[in-house]
């Protein structure tokens, strides 16, 4: 069994914590998925930087750059983590773009996630047919779980495919919008029940605008879990060292 599969099968509502490679500083990418993991986070989505994030609001989009100019990119990316497994035991998803990707090259992409530990893929402009047609057998080859995105505006028979085609779990974005901004929770509650009424095959995370206890909770009451990004984002930029301020955040939004 996975370790996505196996954090869910505990029943609880999962908590997932989006943090940026290389942010606030180069050699900070271990250093805030420890304090993730020690401070309560169940999975953790950690962002390949990229020059033009499409679905990332202003914060995430910042931070990126910030990552950028730091020095991260790909190769640094899997140094880094090379070490990841010998410390952190939750499950490691990797969110980025496709360009990036393809430019290291999909299938050496792949391997190198796999041979880390990483546990699955979010590249949002990955078409679903490409999907199907070419890259989906490799992922499958190295074992990576990859997880789709659907929106409100997303049919029925859309979003029933892409559960099919997803495994680890279904993203449903809150809104139609980038990250980081306020959202109409009556409005994402509807869309919710909505998506829980189809009986669909993967546990449902919720994204884009979770930000603190009250968001979480909302989210929470029609799906497994939530993720929060842009909100986590903000509190590490200054800080030092991670483990403290991250502890405070993450126990403000679960006790």
């Amino acid at each position: 069994m996975s370790r996505l599969s196996e954090c869910f099968k505990s029943g609880k509502k999962i908590l997932n914590i989006y943090c940026t490679a290389g942010y606030p500083r180069l050699d900070s990418t271990l250093p805030v998925m420890r304090a993730l993991q020690d401070s309560g986070a169940d999975i953790i989505e950690l962002g390949m930087p990229y020059s033009d994030p499409l679905a990332d609001g202003e914060t995430i989009q910042k931070s990126s750059a910030i990552a950028l100019g730091n020095g991260m990119n790909m190769a640094v990316l899997f140094d880094q983590l090379k070490e990841m497994r010998k410390e952190v035991q939750i499950p490691v998803v990797l969110m980025g773009y496709m360009n990036p990707v393809l430019q290291y090259g999909f299938e050496k992409f792949c391997a190198d996630a796999a041979k880390v530990g990483v546990d699955g893929l979010i590249l949002p402009d990955l078409p679903q047919h490409e999907f199907e047609n070419k890259y989906k057998k490799i992922l499958d080859q190295h074992g990576l779980d990859f997880i789709f995105l659907v929106t409100p505006e997303t049919s029925e028979e859309r979003v029933k495919k892409l559960d099919a085609l997803s495994s680890g779990f279904l993203y449903a974005v809150s809104s139609s919008s980038t990250t980081g901004g306020e959202k109409d929770f009556e409005a994402v509650e509807r869309y919710l029940q909505k998506l829980q009424a189809y009986q669909l095959r993967n546990p449902i995370m919720v994204g884009f605008g979770i930000k603190d206890k009250k968001t979480f909770q909302d989210a929470c009451k029609y799906a497994n879990g939530a993720i929060i990004g842009s909100a986590y984002i903000k509190i590490i930029q200054h800080a030092q060292t991670p483990e403290v301020i991250t502890k405070s955040f993450i126990q403000s939004i679960l006790n």
